[in-house]
């Protein structure tokens, strides 16, 4: 098959244009195929090829997933006399590669508002998994044209007849029209490649309308300012025009327009149905929001684009700079990747033992993770994370409410009931595993809605469960004890009333606001046990004794001492050169700086973050 040239930059016909994305669960191949098909249609050499290619950040090539979404355009010619019956001529494609983990759904979302269709694709040894499910349904609500694709054909195991089947059944179509296909090897991408083509509707707009443009993402380059990613729905943007961001009001001039293939490539303009970039030199992050619609200054659109319903945060944690003095940098790294992350929310709040930090809000604990590292890695700064806890509701018997997204913000007096927010969970697992699920959402206070054969062997379980219980372990005990083969994908589904606590860990009968934490009254006993035998492993001993208390209002439930210290450090120092006390006093220095003091207690820095990890890396997933 010839290999078409790098397409021209600047205005293409909507005809021949094709925007699509590539939607997977985990680990299925979605970055994989997008390599290929940059092969294929010769946008990326031998030479500057490497795997998984469009996953830019190192943090997504050491952990093996993707992260942001990536666009990208490319050429293709279809053959007269294909196989697939697409119309002969040369095409231009615009791919998006999307992450897979369920803490990334907002970025696919978002993803799918550039697109006409969606390759669904699917692992030929392992069949449809939940977020397959569950970003199937995004595509649809998207009215979105869905390409079935079964991938890794090439494996041993894979068995592409069964779940050929099993992907007809779900999507409504033909066991036949599932196309098979190995992105290792490259067998059947071309195919795939033709099918985009013929099956893709190509972009509708008005190309003699004011000028429309959605902002689907958006990063923030230290010499260039803002890079905004657009999809042109109306009209055409052209260098050097004065556009407006409909939602702030704001005027700038494009310095640059283009498209991305792979390479940010400069073009003349973008007209309807293309995906490219604009850089307007803005270095203030909150002039470019996600979701907002792109105009020219002067007899511009009215009426702005749809935008999107913005993410709200279910998972709660508090962000602080180990060095005081880097406040102002934590504050100037969230803004930068707030532009890079919309999901990501945070405000200001301090901690009697932390100090000055943020109270960020997350879509899951592997985001918080993700946002963290990528903190400490892009901005140079060393953190420490409370433990992550969801937003509750509490009414008083007086008929007030309060939103408790701290433990500390916890009310006293007296309650009439606490709500916490509900997930409505949908498990796919091998029907082996049905009574160990079963057992496993019950102790986490979870409810059966219903459940479903997708197969002879392969069972769908969805359930109602309390998003506290889901954001600790609950995702690694289910991989636990389902040997790996159970997946899970879940949405917000409401509050329910429930009998929670506050407990309160007290060192010296001074009580550690960062170490509270609310939870079920059930396990409130075994918490408070657990974590005060943490801090008797990690606090070292003081000159006297410290007790460590766990207590639910007055009502203390649990309760370590860590026995006194009864030697100092000059102890030996008698007599001889006063340096030598100065050396040691010195070294007691140094290991102080690394202190927090909470009362009269010393509370080392790695006490904080041992106590407050809650093995969230136990999320990190596999390569997609």
């Amino acid at each position: 098959m010839p290999i078409p040239s790098a397409p021209a930059p600047g205005r293409t016909d909507p005809a021949v244009l094709r925007n699509f994305c590539i939607i997977a669960h985990i680990d299925h191949g979605k970055s994989t195929l997008a390599d290929r098909m940059l092969q294929l249609t010769g946008v990326l050499d031998e030479r500057s090829a490497r795997a998984q290619y469009l996953d830019r950040m190192d943090i997504e090539r050491e952990r093996g997933i993707t992260i942001k979404s990536q666009a990208v355009r490319m050429p293709w010619t279809v053959p007269a006399g294909n196989e697939q019956g697409a119309e002969p001529g040369t095409y231009v494609l615009n791919m998006i590669d999307t992450p897979g983990h369920v803490d990334f759904t907002y970025e696919v979302s978002r993803s799918l508002a550039a697109c006409e269709a969606a390759v669904l694709l699917v692992d030929a040894a392992q069949g449809i998994e939940a977020q397959t499910l569950a970003n199937l349904y995004l595509a649809l609500g998207a009215d979105l044209h869905v390409i079935p694709v079964l991938n890794k054909i090439d494996l041993p195991s894979a068995n592409p007849e069964k779940y050929a089947e099993e992907l007809a059944h779900v999507i409504g179509c033909d066991p036949a029209d599932v196309l098979r296909v190995s992105a290792k090897t490259g067998e059947g991408v071309p195919a795939v490649l033709n099918e985009i083509v013929k099956q893709t509707p190509p972009p509708v707009g008005d190309a003699d309308a004011p000028p429309r443009a959605l902002i689907f993402d958006s990063v923030y380059d230290t010499y260039r300012g803002v890079v905004t990613y657009v999809r042109v729905m109306d009209g055409k943007l052209s260098h050097r025009d004065r556009i407006k961001m409909m939602s702030t009001g704001a005027v700038h001039e494009m310095l640059e327009v283009g498209v991305i293939s792979p390479e940010p490539v400069k073009a003349g303009d973008l007209g309807v149905g293309e995906v490219g970039y604009l850089i307007t030199g803005v270095k203030d992050v909150r002039q470019s929001r996600v979701g907002d619609t792109v105009t020219s200054q002067h007899h511009g659109a009215t009426t702005p684009l749809g935008g999107y319903q913005h993410p709200n945060p279910m998972v709660f944690a508090g962000l602080y700079p180990i060095d005081g003095d880097d406040y102002p940098d934590l504050r100037e790294a969230l803004d930068k990747l707030q532009l890079n992350d919309a999901a990501l929310t945070y405000e200001p709040e301090t901690s009697g033992a932390l100090g000055f930090g943020f109270r960020c809000g997350f879509l899951g604990l592997l985001h918080m993770d993700i946002v963290r590292e990528r903190l400490e890695r892009e901005s140079d700064l060393d953190l420490i994370s409370t433990a992550p806890n969801v937003v509750y509701e509490v009414v008083m018997e007086d008929g007030t409410v309060h939103t408790v997204t701290n433990p500390s913000e916890y009310p006293d007096g007296k309650i009439a009931e606490v709500r916490e927010p509900v997930v409505r969970a949908t498990i796919l697992a091998p029907s082996d595993y049905i009574g160990t699920i079963m057992e496993l959402c019950q102790t986490k206070r979870g409810s059966l809605l219903g459940m479903d054969y997708l197969s002879a062997d392969r069972v769908e379980m969805r359930y109602t469960l309390p998003m506290g219980e889901i954001v600790f372990d609950f995702f690694d005990q289910l991989k636990s004890r389902t040997k790996g083969y159970a997946s899970l994908d879940y949405e917000l589904a409401g509050e329910q009333t429930a009998d929670l606590v506050k407990v309160d860990i007290l060192l010296q009968s001074e009580p550690v606001d960062a170490f509270s934490a609310i939870v079920h009254r059930d396990e409130a006993y075994s918490y408070g046990v657990m974590l005060a035998g943490k801090l008797k492993e990690l606090i070292p001993r003081q000159q006297f004794e410290v007790p460590i208390q766990a207590a639910i209002g007055a009502r203390v439930i649990a309760r370590e001492n860590i026995r006194a210290l009864r030697k100092d450090v000059l102890a030996k120092c008698y007599g001889g050169d006063i340096t030598r006390k100065r050396k040691l006093l010195e070294k007691q220095k140094e290991g102080k700086k690394r202190m927090k003091m909470v009362g009269r207690v010393e509370v080392p820095q790695e006490a904080f973050i041992a106590a407050l990890s809650t093995g969230a890396a136990g999320e990190k997933s596999g390569r997609k």
